[in-house]
């Protein structure tokens, strides 16, 4: 069997005809391994387009411009620089746009009022007030619990898929068992990165 992009077979090196499978249950780990790195990696996106006190272009990654009728994100057609802590500056490279940029970040949930002076685009970040930092916080928990949850169904389906490959006879009732404690000790990893995650955001929310 040749070994391709999704194969369980690896080339031996040096030696074409010679393959080397890789176990069943190692696979298993593996892509519950990946997925959750993906989804730690999803809730560090949303963590950035959550507004805090200070200045930054990762707010703006989930802005969508109306481009000549094609949406297209923000920062792929102006730069996006932050000159002050509380002070944003978007240069577009095409000017015709500016009009669309500053209308797609008023339609935007980030609350901003930008200014459009025909050249470029600037934006104060106006201080929290309690009652907002309270709201974001709330917002950033809800984001957090949601990525928990993405990791415990990453963990039930890899225990799963051990489950039957022990039924299969693909691998041993010791390799089910070492190999779920595998999968319990990355699932925990993950779940400390988000509750770490979630301690910095939290910071940077309530900071004055």
């Amino acid at each position: 069997r040749r070994a391709g992009i999704n194969s369980p077979f690896i080339a031996a090196p040096n030696s074409a005809p010679l393959y080397v499978c890789i176990p069943e249950g190692i696979m298993s780990i593996t892509n519950a391994e990946n997925r959750m790195k993906k989804s730690i990696q999803a809730l560090e996106e949303n963590f950035s387009a959550i507004r805090t006190g200070r200045a930054s272009s990762a707010l703006f990654d989930k802005i969508s411009v109306d481009y000549f009728g094609t949406p297209t994100p923000l920062n792929q057609l102006a730069t996006i620089s932050t000159p002050e802590a509380r002070l944003v500056v978007i240069q577009p490279w095409d000017k015709s746009v500016l009009a669309e940029i500053e209308k797609a970040i008023q339609k935007s949930e980030l609350s901003l009022n930008p200014n459009n002076d025909g050249k470029v685009i600037r934006l104060n970040i106006p201080p929290l007030t309690d009652d907002r930092r309270k709201e974001l916080v709330k917002l950033a928990k809800q984001e957090a619990e949601q990525a928990k949850v993405a990791i415990r169904n990453i963990r039930r389906d890899a225990n799963e898929e051990l489950k039957q490959q022990q039924k299969a006879s693909e691998i041993s009732e010791d390799e089910e068992k070492r190999l779920e404690t595998q999968v319990q000790k990355i699932t925990d990893e993950s779940i400390k990165t988000i509750d770490a995650m979630l301690k910095e955001k939290e910071n940077e929310i309530t900071e004055i």
